[in-house]
């Protein structure tokens, strides 16, 4: 049986999600109105979208239940 080959992340998800995102923000600032641009600009949203999530399930605070 093989062995995973595990490494340790030097930043955590949120940081990497955020960095991801600023990155394909400023490669879709330098493309023409299109769909290239379009497609980079939401991959932007939904990195940022996850490190939100992510801070939020990480967040210790008890989540408010609406009855």
């Amino acid at each position: 049986m093989q062995k995973r080959r595990r490494f340790k992340q030097e930043h955590s998800l949120e940081v990497r999600l955020t960095e991801e995102a600023k990155s394909l923000r400023d490669e879709a600032s330098g493309l023409p109105p299109g769909i290239e641009k379009e497609e980079l600009l939401k991959k932007a949203r939904q990195a940022e979208t996850g490190a939100h999530m992510s801070e939020w399930l990480l967040s210790r605070t008890p989540a408010v239940h609406l009855a």
